[in-house]
């Protein structure tokens, strides 16, 4: 019997604590550091290089914190080391790093970032996670990621990330909803601006639900009502 309660002790760190204000920038080591300070669980990103290391970055390009249009998948590691934080302290860490650092103090939630082919990112972080012995859950929009973790590791404690705006993607929302018949996730986890969604609703009635991502008072006070837990967010 899988024990997942550790997803609603306590409300869980977007990306880390971080502040930029501050030069603590969100998927950094010095943002999981902040985050362990205060014992909050965290909520992190991962995707794949061109050589199969397991970075912790959430776009699946350079644009938004560096200036580049390079993309995550074109890139090795030791490409983007060379690229820093406005802190000029700090590079895109490996999950591997951010394990050890953390090494177990607060549960972990990984969101799965898949750019290439289904199996590839995932079976390289079941193999970062091999060996570690802190609580932590993995995470996918994609049915086929939630999935895979299902039919070939099925103790793996497995979330369906679900979210729309507009209609396209609320025939999306809907498919996964309907596909979560297969893949059976642990959890689903909502965007704070749908979780008054009628099926979110029903979902909760035997699933637990987490809502992403609360950035004030209100939001917390809004969400409380739909979800079981809360990811949130410091700037």
């Amino acid at each position: 019997m899988k024990d997942y309660s550790f997803l609603k002790n306590k409300e869980i760190a977007h990306r880390g604590l971080y502040n930029n204000d501050k030069g603590i920038y969100e998927n950094t080591l010095s943002s999981f550091k902040n985050a362990l300070k205060s014992g909050y669980p965290i909520e992190l990103d991962v995707h794949l290089t061109k050589d199969n290391k397991v970075i912790v970055f959430h776009d699946n390009n350079l644009k938004r914190l560096f200036n580049s249009k390079k993309k995550i998948k074109n890139l090795t590691y030791e490409e983007l080391k060379n690229y820093k934080y406005p802190n000029y302290l700090e590079s895109i860490p490996l999950l591997e790093e951010v394990l050890k650092l953390v090494n177990g103090k607060v549960p972990l939630i990984i969101e799965l970032k898949c750019d290439k082919r289904v199996g590839l990112l995932e079976e390289e972080v079941v193999k970062n996670l091999r060996n570690y012995e802190g609580e932590y859950a993995l995470k996918s929009f994609r049915f086929k990621s939630v999935y895979y973790l299902k039919k070939h590791y099925p103790h793996i404690i497995r979330g369906q990330l679900l979210s729309y705006k507009g209609f396209l993607s609320y025939l999306l929302f809907n498919i996964r909803i309907y596909l979560s018949k297969l893949s059976k996730p642990d959890f689903y986890s909502c965007k704070i601006t749908n979780v008054d969604n009628k099926k979110i609703s029903k979902l909760k009635e035997n699933n637990l639900i987490l809502g992403w991502t609360t950035k004030n008072k209100n939001d917390i006070k809004y969400i409380k009502r739909y979800v079981d837990n809360y990811i949130f967010e410091r700037k």
